[in-house]
């Protein structure tokens, strides 16, 4: 073999490896975030399921679901398949809140990780953006006081988490949150599904 050749196969060789261990790593580092729920210090907030639209109808009532966004048969498939994935990180069991709108209801019962309670504090405010301080405020005193010895879920709503950790979640997507001992909350891994 040439050494134009050798050196090209070694390049080669050496991407396909450094590839392999790339994804190796995600995948590592994917499953260490669900599994760090039970570490004491962390928890996981989500979006709720694929629903498609923007906002919510004008004629939007809390306890009314005909009057809202709802989740897809996608969207409840999603949903499904997020509570496997905790299930194969060895999280079969939560405490799990949720917003009280529909499509995280639905979301949170979907998951099929414990029965969810309802949290106010994570409602959207979409619409009445004059609520985020208070509702993020509100959040984050909830949170200072959680134990966090049994994995803890939230399912909530795009604005409630870009204003908890200044990111922007897709439908779905799960923050691994640590919770530092100053009381601060920061991102720790991100996790989506399809």
């Amino acid at each position: 073999m040439n050494n134009k050749l050798q050196s090209w196969v070694f390049s080669v060789i050496a991407m396909l490896g450094l590839t392999l261990m790339m994804q190796g790593s995600v995948t590592a580092n994917e499953t260490s975030g669900l599994t760090a729920l039970k570490s004491g210090n962390h928890f996981a907030i989500m979006r709720h399921a694929i629903a498609p639209g923007f906002g919510d109808p004008s004629n939007f009532e809390l306890r009314n679901c005909a009057t809202q966004r709802n989740l897809s048969q996608e969207g409840f498939d999603q949903a499904a398949r997020i509570g496997q994935r905790f299930k194969d990180s060895g999280i079969s069991e939560a405490r799990v809140y949720t917003s009280q709108w529909c499509r995280c209801i639905d979301t949170a019962s979907t998951l099929d990780l414990g029965i969810p309670e309802e949290l106010p504090a994570m409602n959207s405010f979409f619409q009445t953006q004059e609520r985020k301080a208070m509702q993020t405020d509100a959040l984050k005193a909830w949170l200072i006081k959680q134990d966090l010895s049994k994995p803890l879920i939230l399912v909530t709503h795009q604005v409630n988490m870009t204003a908890l950790t200044g990111a922007y979640p897709a439908s779905g997507e799960i923050f691994i949150i640590e919770r530092t001992a100053s009381g601060e909350f920061m991102i720790s891994d991100k996790v989506q599904t399809k």
